[in-house]
């Protein structure tokens, strides 16, 4: 440690020190890895073709999908969701923690300064003499070899990191809130059609009650007939316990009271047009959480690079000036004084147990982590894909045989109406070819609300976002900066 308290500083000795310290915390730190680098190592083995194996339209994803249902109550709730979620609020909260851990970083690549004040009635001891006045310090730790710049540049990656967790929370949270919103759609309907199809049984029931007074049947069919209307009655009311279990849930996305007060849809919303999927590269550029994993990367990487640095000397300086007197003999004049120093002090790590080389250990580890963990969200973004764009094209296909199937039983109901009005058959055929009708409607209806889903589902797995005209995917949306 060398100290020049005692030496005053001449204007040419502080700009000499002040151009030494500068070129001596300009030892510039090794690059994160760009996002190629990073694809390459986490990605190496993996042979991601230039198309998607389901098929799919190569053109640009676009953007803006909630709009695409035409659904205003649908855009409303995903609205309120973003606003009360209690789930966002806690990404919102960790994006702010980052923020500051940020400013904290930042904060150690700049000097310190403070003032420090001394003033009495009474000397210290016989000894020391009373003195008075106040001094100016500053302290900077000069980053000789980078370590600060590492934990700074480590702190703006998670930073990043974070903020991408944030956006991405909100996509799905707006993907949740749509799924819910066409479950709680489809019970409605459901619901309505288990009411025509128990009050289609007990038609069915009051029939065969009446063959068996005029001894047109027997005991058989209206055993047949109260079982097959406890069985409607039966179903309706496990509609009826989906339909307020998917209100509740709903409510609670919204951050509501989930008390399943909350009206839904009478109907489904129209199926969108079909989605423009790119290319496979692009869904890990594009997706948010495969991004906030490659930034995770770079900080890991970062910290290795501040574990290594803590193994070098360091060096840091303090600097005062200020005004000192004696009150003691103020009565002499030209005690009053003016004192500066500088002291310089250089650490050189000898021994710490190993503690120096297990940080760097530790982190290394970190960093092979985060490259997994890269390897492992960009594989499952992929799996994703494919697996709703097969969902895509299968959920098409059996609406197709669905619709084909309730508009065969559509005309077998006719058919058998026709003939009940000529005589040809009785009412008991009509009903059931009516509750044949009826579950028809709840299959189709079924599959078309899992249908929107899985549209969803390949619209989060893209990673386009959800609505770009009011900008509420970014971070600054919740005041989050």
């Amino acid at each position: 440690m060398t100290d020049i308290s005692r030496s005053p500083l001449t204007r040419a000795s502080h700009v000499a020190v002040a151009c030494l310290l500068a070129a001596l915390s300009g030892c510039a730190v090794l690059p994160e890895p760009t996002r190629s680098q990073v694809q390459s190592e986490a990605l190496g083995h993996v042979d991601i073709p230039d198309a998607w194996a389901s098929s799919a339209a190569s053109a640009e994803v676009i953007d803006g999908w909630l709009a695409s249902f035409n659904d205003p109550a649908l855009t409303q709730l995903v609205q309120e969701a973003l606003a009360n979620n209690p789930d966002l609020q806690i990404a919102a909260a960790r994006l702010e923690q980052s923020n500051a851990q940020l400013e904290i970083a930042q904060a150690q690549l700049k000097p310190g300064i403070g003032v420090l004040g001394r003033a009495g009635t009474k000397p210290v001891s016989d000894l020391v003499p009373l003195f008075s006045g106040a001094m100016l310090r500053l302290s900077w730790e000069i980053d000789l070899w980078g370590r600060l710049r590492y934990g700074r540049n480590a702190a703006m990656a998670a930073r990043d990191a974070s903020s991408a967790d944030y956006q991405f929370a909100q996509q799905s949270l707006a993907a949740g809130v749509a799924r819910a919103w066409f479950v709680a759609c489809e019970t409605a309907q459901q619901k309505a059609l288990a009411d025509r199809m128990v009050t289609s049984a007990q038609a069915l029931l009051e029939l065969a009650e009446h063959r068996r007074r005029i001894g047109a049947g027997d005991e058989s069919d209206v055993i047949a007939a109260r079982a097959s209307l406890s069985d409607y009655e039966n179903a309706r009311q496990q509609v009826e316990l989906a339909h307020l279990q998917s209100r509740r849930a709903l409510e609670l996305l919204l951050g509501r009271y989930p008390g399943a007060s909350l009206a839904s849809g009478t109907g489904l919303p129209t199926f969108p047009g079909p989605v423009p999927a790119g290319i496979p590269m692009d869904v890990l550029n594009r997706r948010l959480d495969v991004q906030a994993a490659e930034r995770r990367v770079a900080a890991a990487f970062d910290r290795v690079g501040e574990a290594k640095a803590s193994m070098l000397p360091s060096l840091s300086l303090s600097a005062g000036y200020g005004r000192l007197s004696n009150e003691v003999l103020e009565t002499r004049s030209g005690l009053e004084q003016t004192l500066s120093s500088v002291t310089g002090t250089t650490t050189v790590p000898v021994y710490a147990g190993g503690a120096l080389s297990g940080q760097v250990t530790l982190r290394t580890a970190e960093q092979k982590q985060a490259v997994a963990d890269y390897s492992r969200k960009a594989l499952a973004a992929l799996g994703e894909v494919e697996d709703a764009l097969s969902a895509e094209r299968i959920l098409g296909e059996r609406e197709s045989i669905l619709k084909a199937t309730r508009a065969a039983n559509q005309e077998a109901l006719q058919l058998e109406q026709s003939a009940y009005h000529v005589g040809k058959s009785d009412l008991r055929a009509v009903n059931q070819r009516q509750l044949a009708l009826h579950a028809a409607d709840v299959a189709l209806i079924a599959l078309q609300s899992d249908r929107l889903a899985r549209r969803v589902d390949l619209y989060l797995a893209l990673g386009g976002s959800f609505d770009t005209a009011t900008g509420v995917t970014s971070a600054s949306a919740a005041g989050v900066e």
